[in-house]
């Protein structure tokens, strides 16, 4: 595991720290892989009762780094894209969700598209009151990101409302639909997750697990793990879109989107 992703244990809270401050934690490949293995490893410690997904810097994290994430275009083909994804964002993102412990993201800044899909598997958000989430990948020609967490975690209509128009939502916007379980002072961020940790790791940890899975389950008899996996397939239809009709599996408008961002 090298830089990218930081990890530290202390009084049975597993500390997971995106480390690439300079690009606003933006995930390469490689930084998804090391990710993986931070929380393949919290679940595995039995000194670690519950775990924290926090990034350096000003920003949680600006999502996917579109320069790390595909080979040569000539080089690209859906097979290839499809097994690529399933791993890193469909397979990796519930296996987190699904790790038998309490985690707690904790989210400052810029929240971004694949951003999303590091928070959203969290059973917690801690969010700073600048905190901002927002999914413009529309304007990149795809209907949202891999992990389809918008519906169950916005509502129906906030979920078509932040994909029709890629705008952000706010911190306090987020707690009000039950995104997000609170807003801190972004100077208080550290502070609050920490306490809320140590509070939950002062639980029985078997009943801990047991609290977990009552929930995960409720949502999964509901759908949700049906869904997720169903929303995956629409989202290739989308790559495989945009090679059709442009050789290439976003149709590119990256400068309007970052503009946009930039905007809100």
């Amino acid at each position: 595991m090298d830089d990218q992703i930081l990890y530290e244990v202390s009084d049975r809270v597993a500390v997971i720290t995106l480390n690439r401050p300079e690009v606003a934690n933006a995930q390469t490949m490689a930084l998804l892989d090391d990710l993986d293995a931070a929380w393949t490893r919290a679940a595995a410690d039995d000194d670690v009762r519950v775990i924290v997904l926090r990034g350096n810097g000003r920003h949680f994290s600006a999502g996917h780094d579109l320069k790390d994430r595909w080979p040569a275009p000539k080089e690209i083909t859906l097979e290839w894209i499809y097994s690529a994804e399933a791993r890193r964002y469909l397979e990796y993102t519930l296996r987190w969700r699904n790790v038998p412990k309490p985690s707690i993201a904790a989210v400052q800044g810029k929240c971004i598209a694949g951003g999303l899909m590091l928070c959203w598997p969290c059973d917690l958000i801690v969010a700073a009151e600048n905190a901002e989430f927002s999914d413009p990948v529309v304007h990149m020609g795809i209907g949202g990101v891999e992990y389809h967490g918008h519906t169950w975690e916005l509502g129906a209509r906030k979920a078509k409302e932040i994909l029709f128009t890629g705008r952000a939502v706010t911190a306090e916007e987020a707690e009000k639909v039950g995104m997000v379980n609170r807003v801190v002072p972004l100077d208080q961020l550290d502070e609050a997750v920490q306490e809320l940790a140590a509070q939950i790791a002062q639980m029985h940890p078997f009943a801990l697990r047991q609290a977990k899975r009552a929930v995960n389950q409720t949502l999964d008899v509901q759908g949700f793990y049906a869904a997720v996996q169903s929303v995956f397939d629409i989202h290739e239809t989308g790559h495989g879109n945009a090679l059709s009709v442009g050789g290439y599996p976003i149709l590119t408008r990256l400068e309007e989107m970052k503009d946009h961002i930039r905007s809100q």
